[in-house]
């Protein structure tokens, strides 16, 4: 017999004893890279799909609740001007006992409804909240530039003295005013770098009336589209800061009874408020009235965590040429939720 050949024995001790070639582990490790990539890249197009996915359900979700919110506060608009135009079949004054001067306290907008009509779109947290102001209650800036102004002026003056604000803000305000006008009846509103006419309070700001100012007047000065006719100031609703400004040759003391003896019955005419203050001779009532066409309709949403306000300001008509209340202008903004309502 021959022996076994030292060739074969040494073939198998090698493969038992060394490792596999390096082209055979490199393509493993080029296997477990591709593998462990193909999993990165269906995570990656999974976890983009689902945000897709999560980001449309959110914008659908804001969307439907921008619309509802839109529709509700519409709604609510709607609802202040029923109001004010009921009121003015009932009565032709106006005064605070009237149901349009009692502010809604917020409330949930499922106790609007009737227990059958309650639906999945009225399980969400709403509340709704509003108030209908009379802007007859304020000076209106606009009665600055109507007519020579003399007037006007003189009201003011008697309002800033009272309220301690400097009188050189007044005379920068009037001039203002009337750079405005004149530039906005020539045409050109951008006239001699005059400023825009302001149809909304704030917008006095644009006048050059500082902050603090403007903050100071905010609930005795108001700003009405009407600047070729005095709009007066009723004396049912105004405060006695305003009626003191309004009605010169008065004091403080003598507005103050005013507002104290309209509380227990509304004046009828201005001729019956005026006889209660016993003066020496007939107050002005050039800027008194006991009517008022001009309103401001605030109403406030919360939803969920999103509160919404609009602002309206209407005037109502009662011509026989034209009946109802129009809309002015509206406003609607969005308001921080405080954590305490949220919890509610």
């Amino acid at each position: 017999m021959s022996d076994p050949s030292p060739t074969c024995g040494r073939g198998a001790g090698e493969r038992g004893l060394f490792p596999p070639p390096v082209e055979e582990s490199a393509q493993r490790g080029a296997a477990l890279l591709l593998a462990m990539i193909t999993v990165a890249l269906v995570a990656t197009l999974a976890a983009a799909a689902l945000w897709r996915q999560w980001r449309g359900v959110e914008v659908e979700s804001a969307e439907r609740a921008r619309v509802q919110s839109s529709w509700i506060l519409t709604g609510a608009l709607d609802w202040g001007r029923l109001i004010l135009a009921g009121d003015l079949r009932e009565s032709k004054i106006d005064h605070l006992a009237e149901p349009w001067a009692v502010p809604l306290a917020e409330a949930r907008l499922s106790t609007f409804l009737a227990a059958g009509d309650a639906s999945s779109a009225t399980d969400r947290d709403a509340f709704l909240s509003g108030q209908i102001t009379d802007l007859q209650s304020r000076l209106n800036a606009m009665n600055l530039v109507a007519g020579d102004g003399t007037a006007a002026t003189q009201r003011f003056e008697r309002l800033f003295q009272q309220l301690g604000l400097p009188g050189s803000e007044l005379t920068a305000l009037t001039q203002s005013l009337r750079r405005a006008q004149t530039a906005m009846q020539s045409g050109d509103p951008g006239a001699n770098d005059a400023p825009l006419l302001p149809r909304r309070f704030d917008q006095l700001a644009w006048l050059g009336v500082a902050p603090a100012t403007l903050e100071t007047l905010r609930p005795y000065v108001t700003v009405l589209p009407v600047s070729t006719d005095i709009v007066p100031v009723n004396l049912n609703t105004a405060s006695a800061p305003v009626i003191y400004a309004a009605l010169p040759g008065i004091d403080m003391a003598a507005a103050e009874r005013l507002v104290a003896a309209r509380n227990g019955s509304p004046f009828q005419t201005t001729t019956a408020a005026a006889a209660l203050l016993n003066t020496a001779s007939p107050p002005d009532l050039t800027w008194a009235s006991v009517q008022s066409s001009f309103f401001e309709i605030s109403g406030r949403l919360r939803l969920d965590d999103v509160a919404l306000q609009e602002v309206a300001v209407v005037r109502r008509l009662n011509t026989p040429a034209q009946r109802g209340v129009i809309t002015l202008w509206r406003e609607r903004v969005a308001l921080n939720v405080p954590l305490t309502a949220t919890a509610n």
